[in-house]
């Protein structure tokens, strides 16, 4: 099983990043798929989540800026990120669920800073 994430990156206040995250090994579109980050001295914390059936959830501090979707053809998740804040400069870590199945990717860096 293998999450490869790409899409990281250095970028000013209030631009945009698209993050992937390529999922090879398993049954993609069964799997639930969650987007985390954690940034330096601070616990990992859920960001964005989207469910096998499309639904999804953001943690408040993102809501309006971030926007997670699922493209099973690709097996691929995406995180279009806007309006990006400095606060928002953590490691993104792609993170699959299925019942007791859990895998993550390696993480991409994404920092936001002038």
């Amino acid at each position: 099983v293998q999450l490869v994430e790409s899409g990281g990156g250095l970028v000013q206040p209030g631009g945009s990043l698209r993050l992937a995250c390529a999922a090879s090994g398993i049954t993609f579109r069964r799997y639930d798929m969650r987007w985390y980050r954690q940034a330096p001295g601070k616990q990992r914390e859920l960001v964005a989540s989207i469910t096998s059936g499309g639904e999804t959830n953001y943690v408040d501090s993102v809501k309006e800026r971030f926007t997670i979707s699922r493209d099973n053809a690709q097996n691929t998740v995406y995180l279009q990120m806007d309006s990006l804040k400095p606060e928002d400069t953590a490691v993104y870590y792609c993170n699959s669920v299925l019942n007791f199945l859990q895998y993550w990717g390696q993480g991409t860096q994404v920092t936001v800073s002038s």
